[in-house]
C-alpha cells in the first residue's frame, strides 16, 4: 500500500452540487406533529446526556432531527413518530461520538448498546447511553412484531461492525476500493435500522421471506445508496475540512484519479441511478396476496419518503451548510472551508 497525500491535488475553492432534488419526483410530505416531536425529543436527548456542552446543544437544535423524522415517517402515530425522532437524535449522537473514537472505544460503545437492546430488562450499566438505548427500544418492543425487533437487532449489529471497520481505516489513513466502500457504507449509515423503523412506525407485519425477496432488498439498497451517497456529497465540505475520508467522493478520486468536481459529478450520477433503480423496482413489485401487498406498499412508500425527505432535509438542517442551506439549495454552489488537518492517506 503506497502512501498518498490528501493535499497532493490542487482542490478548487468551490464545488457545484448535482441537482438531485429535481431528479427526484416523489411527493414530499411532512407530519403535522413535527414541531412538538422536535421539542420533546431534544428534551429527551439533553436529559439523557446532561453533560452535552452548549456548542453540542446548539448543534442538535440546528440538526432538526424531528423534521427529518417527520418527512420520512409521515402519518405515523405520535408515539411511533416520537420513537423514530429519538432514534435519529440518538444515532446522530453516536455518529458524533464515534468520529473521535478508536476501534477499542467503539467496541465499548457497541457492547453497551447491543446489551441494552438484547437485554433491555436485565442488563445493568451506569452509562447514560445504556439508559437512553433501553428507553427507546422498550417503546419499540411494545408494538413491533417479533420480526421487526429481530431485524432491528441484526441491523444494529451490522452498524457497529461497519463503524469499527471505519475506525480502523481512519486510524490507518486508508481509503477502501469502491466496491468495498459501497458495502461498508450501507451499514455505517444506520439506514438499515431506519428502514426497520418504517415497519414499526406503521404497525407492519411483513413475513421474513417477503422482506428477503430480491426486489424488496433491491428497493432497500437503492434507498440506502441514494441517502448515503447524497449525504457524502452534502457533507463533503465539513468532512474534508476535518481530514475525514470515509466518503464516496474521496474513494472515486483515489481509485479513478478524478479531480474533485469530476468526482462529485460521478457520485451525483450514481445517486440518480439509485433513484431510477428504485422507480424500476417499485413498478415491478410481486404480489403476495392482498393483506401482505397492502403492508408492502406502505413499506415501499416509506422508503420513497426517505429518498425525497432526506434530500430536502439536507438543506434545512445546519449540519452540512450551516445557515446557508436555502442559498445552497438554490445555487448548488458550495464554498469549501479551509482544512484544519492534513491527513496522510494510503489505499486499502
Amino acid at each position: 500500500m503506497s502512501p498518498v497525500s490528501s493535499t497532493s491535488r490542487s482542490a478548487p475553492a468551490t464545488i457545484l452540487l448535482p441537482n438531485l432534488v429535481s431528479h427526484c419526483t416523489f411527493d414530499l410530505h411532512t407530519d403535522r406533529n413535527h414541531k412538538l416531536v422536535s421539542v420533546e425529543s431534544k428534551r429527551w436527548l439533553f436529559n439523557g446526556d446532561p453533560d452535552l456542552d452548549e456548542a453540542s446543544r446548539r448543534a442538535f437544535h440546528g440538526l432538526r432531527a424531528g423534521k427529518l423524522a417527520s418527512v420520512c415517517y409521515t402519518n405515523a402515530g405520535y408515539p411511533q413518530l416520537r420513537v423514530c425522532t429519538d432514534f435519529l437524535n440518538w444515532l446522530f449522537h453516536l455518529d458524533n461520538l464515534s468520529d473521535d473514537m478508536d476501534n477499542r472505544g467503539i467496541d465499548n460503545v457497541a457492547n453497551v448498546v447491543m446489551n441494552s437492546i438484547h437485554h433491555p430488562h436485565t442488563y445493568r450499566s451506569p452509562a447514560r447511553l445504556s439508559r437512553m438505548t433501553k428507553d427507546f427500544y422498550k417503546r419499540i418492543m411494545q408494538t413491533a412484531s417479533p420480526g421487526t425487533c429481530r431485524r432491528f437487532q441484526e441491523t444494529m449489529e451490522l452498524f457497529f461492525q461497519a463503524v469499527q471497520q471505519q475506525a480502523l481505516d481512519r486510524a490507518n489513513g486508508a481509503i477502501p476500493d469502491l466496491e468495498s466502500y459501497i458495502a461498508l457504507r450501507r451499514d455505517t449509515s444506520g439506514c438499515k435500522s431506519s428502514w426497520v423503523l418504517i415497519e414499526y412506525a406503521h404497525h407492519l407485519n411483513i413475513p421474513d421471506d417477503v422482506m428477503d425477496h430480491p426486489v424488496i432488498r433491491s428497493l432497500g439498497d437503492a434507498t440506502n445508496d441514494l441517502v448515503t451517497w447524497s449525504n457524502d456529497i452534502f457533507s463533503y465540505d465539513v468532512e474534508q475540512s476535518k481530514g475525514h475520508t470515509h466518503n464516496m467522493i474521496d474513494v472515486i478520486m483515489q481509485e479513478q484519479g478524478f479531480g474533485l468536481q469530476d468526482a462529485v459529478n460521478v457520485v451525483g450520477d450514481y445517486c440518480k441511478r439509485a433513484i431510477d433503480q428504485f422507480v424500476h423496482d417499485r413498478a415491478h413489485l410481486p404480489s403476495w396476496g392482498p393483506t401482505i401487498d397492502a403492508d408492502v406498499r406502505v413499506y415501499v412508500d416509506g422508503l420513497a419518503d426517505w429518498i425525497v425527505g432526506s434530500l430536502h432535509w439536507s438543506f434545512e438542517t445546519e449540519r452540512y451548510f450551516g445557515k446557508a442551506g436555502k442559498q445552497v439549495k438554490a445555487t448548488r454552489r458550495v464554498t469549501l472551508r479551509p482544512k484544519t488537518v492534513s491527513t496522510p492517506l494510503r489505499t486499502a
